[in-house]
């Protein structure tokens, strides 16, 4: 049996060729083992516990009276308006308006044909002027026994009789004209000369704008808080520079079976005409403030599909720094840029109005100057 001699010819064994392998792989790993364990260092140098404080702007939530109002939706509506018709068929002779025009109470608007009326009541008038005389003769004969007392009496009927056919025949004739029942606007006429009108065909409308009627909704549970005569303040986009002031003047006994609401009615004086019936508003039903509410910047909520919720900082002893905690709120009205929270906050409390953003729960801040933000 022979031996195996190595020489420089021959070629190194086949276990040789790992080595070197092996050396770097062991090199690699002993390298990215140091790198994690510094790295683990550092992280553990900078941990949340060690993160340097950020700085934010902060509100101390103190009690104030908060003025309170119900706001709705209403429409306006005209304490006076009509669609002036005429109660009797006729053709008409005469119009004495203009469209848009400013009629006074009684003005005669239109005249219908009442040439047949007019001739009944000439026909009447000369009845009841014979009947007259006819009884003033009655009258003289009477006491000297000429003519018998049942005679008189008689006359005297007649005459009354003859009275009342010509009342009857002026009011056919007050029929035929269209008047208008109260001062106001006219609107747009809607007949012409020679038109023959049936009973209540309409002719135009008519409209006191002088004082109008606002009529809105609120919910059920305000209703205690209702009272006649308390202020409302309107508001319309038609104008939205002014303020209009209304009074309660009626409430509705009962309440909406469907919506569960109150209907409100105001009257709202109307000085230039600016307002119209029709017209939508916003109604601010003035109510006694609410005492004691706590009340922070509306910058401070945080929306979130869980809810809103407020970062407040719990305070050091040094009272210039603290940690941030998220804080479930519940809020209730908004005026200008404040909110009235009225759950999960106490007076004293220190909310975030700003950089809430940069704050983790539990993260370190320091406080820029408080103000009271209740106010």
């Amino acid at each position: 049996m022979s031996t195996f001699e190595y020489s420089p010819e021959s070629p190194p064994p086949r276990s040789l060729h790992w080595r070197p392998i092996l050396l770097v792989g062991a090199s690699l790993i002993l390298l990215i083992g140091g790198l994690y364990a510094w790295r683990s260092a550092r992280t553990a140098e900078n941990g949340p516990g060690q993160m340097p404080p950020v700085p934010v702007a902060t509100a101390v939530v103190t009690p104030t009276d908060v003025p309170a109002a119900l706001e709705a939706i209403g429409s306006l509506r005209a304490v006076r308006e009509v669609v002036l018709a005429p109660e009797v068929a006729g053709r008409v002779t005469a119009i004495r308006f203009a469209a848009g025009a400013q009629v006074g109470a009684g003005q005669l608007l239109v005249q219908l044909f009442d040439a047949p009326e007019r001739a009944d009541r000439a026909a009447a008038k000369a009845k009841a002027d014979f009947s007259g005389l006819q009884l003033a003769r009655s009258r003289e004969l009477e006491p000297s026994g000429a003519e018998p007392r049942e005679l008189l009496e008689q006359r005297r009927a007649e005459q009354a009789q003859a009275q009342a056919v010509i009342q009857q025949i002026d009011a056919r004739i007050v029929q035929k004209q269209l008047r208008a029942p109260f001062a106001g606007t006219l609107g747009v006429r809607q007949v012409n000369l020679g038109q023959y009108l049936n009973p209540g065909d309409p002719v135009a409308t008519l409209t006191a704008l002088d004082s109008l009627y606002v009529d809105f909704a609120v919910p059920q549970q305000d209703f205690s808080r209702l009272t006649p005569g308390a202020t409302v303040e309107i508001l319309s986009d038609a104008w939205p520079d002014r303020r209009f002031t209304a009074r309660v003047t009626a409430i509705e006994p009962q309440v909406g079976k469907d919506t569960r609401n109150v209907m409100v009615q105001a009257t709202l004086p109307n000085p230039g005409l600016a307002l119209r019936p029709g017209m939508y508003v916003t109604a601010r039903l003035a109510l006694p403030p609410i005492a004691g509410a706590l009340v922070v910047p509306a910058t401070a909520i945080q929306t979130s599909a869980s809810g809103d919720s407020i970062t407040r900082v719990k305070m050091s002893k040094g009272g210039r720094s603290g940690t941030a905690e998220i804080v479930p709120v519940t809020t209730g009205r908004r005026f200008g840029d404040k909110v009235v929270v009225t759950r999960g906050l106490k007076a004293g409390d220190v909310v975030v109005t700003s950089g809430q953003l940069r704050v983790q729960p539990g993260a370190p801040v320091t406080l820029a100057p408080a103000r009271k933000g209740a106010r």
